[in-house]
Formats: C-alpha cells, structure tokens, sequence
C-alpha cells in the first residue's frame, strides 16, 4: 500500500473530535448522571457543607448558623457530590409563619467549575419536594439583586420577585426576596 491509501484506510477509523457534540448536561467531564444526591446524614458532613458554602456565597455565616438550620431540619438539607466530592449543597428550614406554614432556603451554593449541570436546579427541586411533603404552604428566600444565574435558576421554578430589601447583605448589595406559593 502506498502512504496516501495507508492514511485513507487509517482516516475510516478516527472520528473527528470536533464533529461530536456532548450532551447539554456534560460539562468538564462531569455527566449529571453521574452526581449523587443524598440528605444530611451526620455532623462529620458539616465542615464539608461550611467549606462549601464559604467558598461559593459573598455572606459569612457562624458555625451556630449552620448548625441551628441543619439540627432543627437535616431533612431540608441536601448534597451533590462528584466523585466522592462535594459539589453543591442546600440548606433550608420549614416553620410557621403567620399562618402559613413557609419553608426557608438560607443557602445554595455549586462549586463553580459545576454550575450550568442543574445541580442547583435539582437541590432546589429536592428540598421543595421535602417542604412539600411536609405541608408547605410557600417557600421563600434571598438572593443578591445582581445574581443574575439565581434569579434565573429560582424564577424557572416558578419563584416570584416579591420585594426589594436595600443594603440587606453586609456588603451592602440589595437583595431581592422571591416566593413560591403553593396554596
């Protein structure tokens, strides 16, 4: 064989790597399949949940803090790991107020090199199925007013701008508080 038909006959067994397209799940190798969701389980998660949280959210928050959201309702408190690795993480609460019965998401954090694979998107979803077993009546929470991927992520969820909070977060920023009823 000549070295023109040797390398015809060696093309038909290469793909081009350009012509194939990851799914739009697939992101820096991780495949949303591939990333567990569990519910808090024990205090040995908590400094993993406070690292997490720490890196990824501009507020600080005292181990107290934590701890008050996560004994008083493990239940609302989710994971996503990747390989034995944390990668996202939400901490919520569900108590009366008024006279309804609200649940609360006081943090959500994804790693950054994580986002845009709907882990997020599903902690949420979790959490609110959790709320929803229990009785909620509505879910609130919030969020920076210049966050523009939460404002997304919440509102594709059905969450509502309900009110504008200036200087609400220590550096300042406004926050904007959302909502979702459920009755």
């Amino acid at each position: 064989m000549d070295s023109e038909e040797n390398k015809e006959n060696n093309d038909e067994h290469f793909v081009n790597d350009d012509t194939i397209k990851p799914p739009s799940n697939h992101l820096n190798g991780v495949v949303n399949d591939e990333v567990s969701y569990t519910q808090y389980e024990s205090e040995l998660q908590m400094k993993d949940i406070m690292r997490l949280i720490q890196s990824e959210l501009s507020e600080p928050y005292s181990i107290y803090t934590y701890r008050y959201f996560i004994y008083n309702w493990p239940k609302l408190c989710f994971l996503a790991s990747f390989k034995n690795e944390y990668v996202g993480a939400i901490v919520c609460k569900l108590d009366m107020h008024i006279n309804s019965k609200r649940g609360y998401i006081a943090m959500l954090a994804v790693k950054k090199e994580y986002r845009k694979l709907k882990i997020g998107t599903t902690l949420v979803q979790k959490a609110i199925e959790e709320m929803l077993a229990d009785n909620a009546d509505e879910v609130v929470l919030e969020t920076e007013v210049q966050n523009i991927p939460a404002l997304r992520l919440y509102e594709n969820l059905g969450f509502v701008r309900d009110k504008r909070l200036f200087r609400y977060y220590l550096n300042g920023v406004d926050a904007l508080r959302l909502k979702l009823w459920f009755r």
